[in-house]
């Protein structure tokens, strides 16, 4: 019987709850965290699951990690109901976690990130369980319980927004790889002669098919283009790309087709060591032009594939993430969840 990772309601309760178990308390609630890369969305979630509260800040990343730490943590806070014991918490995070030990590694939008033990930190504050995972992973497990990709066991979920990234399931579970980083196509490189380029906070393909990328590769071309404020945020926008595209800019057009080219070229690279049965798409990039994207990208796939898989968009769109957290909760087992400790519940 799976442990509940929720807190329960009544505060003589003491009883440790399974959500697989047939006289399980629905009413019982748990804290999904989407991390974003200038983001943080919080849910309180009941054992349903059901979405009961949500709530949004800016991320502030010039905080450092003890701030980002310390700015969860008050988020967390803020959305549980008074008098109740928070039984869990999972957090979907825009880095690597360490699968054997639930450190959060290279998270590039916050200065000084690098081994950072998150989980424990809060862990000692609430006294609860706390579970990590790569944003993409927790996507791809949203789709995968009840998204696009549900029943499917081979597919890659493909996420490009401000960075890009993958969460890859293989029949039916979750691959993070070795140390965590599987599905990190950011630093996939489309070009040899370019293998020994440095790629400063970035990597080769994300230089070209992801917000930073197309923000960045915009400003060299488009008049009027953001970035002006030198706020971090607003240099990793590409909306004002696609604004631009919708407007019919010839220049616009052509950087919007080369990223979506090569974008192509990355999953057929992804299908030829994979061979999934589907590949799902999310993020904001996606939604500035979602026909052109699955246009150019299916072509691609399709002359170097003949045999392609399905290519479809998102069912859960921002809420992707939030989703997978919420089923991580549920059933963390199922999804072999990154615990951060081994220290038992409430201590």
């Amino acid at each position: 019987m799976l442990v509940s990772l929720w807190a329960l309601t009544g505060r003589n309760s003491r009883r440790h709850l399974s959500l697989e178990d047939k006289h399980e308390d629905t009413t019982a609630y748990g804290v999904a965290v989407d991390m974003g890369a200038s983001h943080l969305r919080f849910v309180l979630a009941d054992g349903n699951p059901a979405i009961v509260q949500e709530t949004q800040d800016l991320l502030n990343s010039k905080a450092g990690s003890r701030g980002v730490i310390a700015q969860v943590g008050d988020g967390i806070r803020r959305l549980l109901p008074q008098g109740e014991r928070l039984r869990g918490i999972a957090i979907g995070v825009p880095g690597g976690v360490d699968p054997q030990t639930g450190v959060v590694f290279d998270v590039t939008n916050v200065p000084g990130w690098r081994e950072v033990d998150m989980g424990s930190e809060l862990e000692d504050e609430f006294h609860a369980p706390v579970f990590l995972d790569n944003d993409a992973n927790m996507a791809a497990i949203g789709e995968h319980m009840g998204g696009i990709a549900r029943g499917v066991n081979n597919f890659v979920f493909v996420a490009l927004g401000t960075g890009v990234g993958a969460g890859i399931f293989v029949d039916g579970s979750i691959c993070r790889g070795r140390s965590g980083l599987a599905g990190e196509i950011f630093r996939m490189n489309l070009d040899w002669t370019r293998w020994n380029e440095e790629f400063r906070d970035t990597a080769y393909f994300e230089t070209y098919v992801s917000g930073i990328g197309l923000a960045a590769e915009g400003r060299k071309v488009l008049p009027g283009g953001n970035g002006a404020s030198g706020s971090p945020i607003e240099e990793r926008d590409a909306r004002y790309v696609f604004a631009a595209l919708r407007e019919g800019n010839p220049q616009a057009r052509v950087l919007v087709e080369n990223s979506f080219t090569m974008l192509g070229v990355c999953v057929a690279n992804l299908i030829s060591v994979l061979d999934p049965e589907l590949i799902v798409f999310n993020g904001g990039i996606v939604r500035g032009a979602p026909d052109l994207l699955l246009e150019i990208v299916g072509k691609v796939v399709r002359r170097i594939h003949p045999r392609s898989p399905r290519i479809e968009l998102s069912m859960l769109g921002e809420k992707a993430q939030i989703w997978g957290a919420i089923h991580t909760l549920r059933e963390p087992s199922r999804h072999a969840a990154v615990r951060t400790s081994s220290r038992s519940l409430g201590k």
